[in-house]
């Protein structure tokens, strides 16, 4: 089989961009000098300066292209507007309508569009929208969750939406090896987005606390008792910790605003008090009661038993598909 790619990408593996830093500069570059596309991730505020430097810093870890994530429910026009000025190969969009005028803007700096969508509605909206990529997201998915469906068949869907556009459709939620991989395509699916397997490796900017419990633990629940404050309305998968199991029960009126402080942290330059249930997860600077945190995970837990190289995740999927689809689904003669 020869491969395909997407975007222009050697392989059609994306990792996910992690929050909010957890995909560093290290993590991306990794990925992409392996032939995937990374993806950075904005601050969840205003920082054009800041951004233009992570993606400086990146380019000297690299000389491949690569991609950064926004969330559009937070402040982000100064910033897309500096990932535009410095023609990141690709933007990724999130929570929030992805539009023409946005689309065309990115095309014209010659920047392709990716949203993340989790419902058909969503899709089709984006789609209209002429963008480059769609990503699938099930509720599978780990970290912020956006839609209901399952990616079993919400990715078929997607797929019949866009047949005979010149869209590439790529599956997230739950994947995490060449099994997963192969399944996406027999789905219809271009390509696979992983959030949870890029999250532990060695290069992801994640407390080393927190990569020990993706190996530990392998199950995860959705919920809501994150953030609530910060990111009302935007559940959660996340690892079925000790301190999860007692809390998950939080009444709905309470949230993090009048919790105690928890730790401390440095994201994206600036330094923050962790209150109990804020929705940041611990990253290398965190300190404090680190167990106590919010660890986003997606179901894919359960079949991750060790801390990889991001290379080594790529190679092992690359080589374990073509291996796969050689042995499972060659013609017999």
């Amino acid at each position: 089989m020869g491969w395909r790619g997407i975007l222009g990408f050697e392989y059609g593996i994306v990792q996910a961009p992690l929050g909010p830093d957890i995909s560093s500069p290290q993590l991306v570059a990794a990925v992409a000098n392996a032939g995937a596309l990374g993806f950075l991730r904005v601050p969840d505020w205003e920082d054009p300066d800041y951004v233009r430097e992570l993606i400086r810093k990146t380019r000297t870890l690299t000389n491949k292209p690569f991609g950064i994530g926004v969330i559009l429910a937070f402040p982000h026009k100064e910033n897309v507007k500096a990932i535009l000025d410095e023609k990141v190969a690709v933007l990724q969009l999130y929570w929030g309508e992805c539009s023409k005028e946005l689309v065309l803007e990115a095309h014209k700096a010659g920047v392709k569009v990716v949203p993340q969508i989790g419902s058909y509605e969503e899709a089709k909206k984006a789609a209209d929208a002429g963008v480059d990529a769609i990503i699938v997201q099930g509720r599978e998915a780990g970290g912020h969750v956006i839609g209901q469906d399952g990616l079993i068949t919400l990715l078929p869907r997607v797929v019949d939406l866009v047949r005979g556009r010149d869209i590439a459709v790529i599956a997230a939620g739950g994947i995490v090896d060449e099994r997963g991989y192969v399944a996406a395509l027999a789905l219809g699916a271009q390509g696979v987005s992983l959030g949870t397997r890029f999250l532990a490796t060695e290069e992801s900017y994640a407390h080393p606390t927190y990569k020990r419990k993706l190996i530990e633990f392998d199950q995860t629940e959705y919920t809501d008792v994150f953030g609530r404050a910060r990111w009302p309305g935007a559940p959660q998968r996340v690892l079925a910790t000790p301190f999860f199991m007692e809390w998950k029960a939080l009444p709905s009126h309470e949230n993090e605003s009048n919790q105690p402080v928890i730790g401390r942290t440095i994201i994206h330059g600036r330094e923050r008090e962790v209150r109990r249930f804020a929705g940041t997860v611990p990253n290398a600077t965190t300190t404090g009661d680190i167990e106590s945190m919010a660890m986003y995970a997606g179901e894919s837990i359960g079949l991750i038993k060790e801390i990889l190289p991001a290379g080594e995740v790529i190679k092992r999927i690359v080589e374990g598909a073509q291996q796969l689809i050689d042995q499972q689904f060659a013609p017999v003669n």
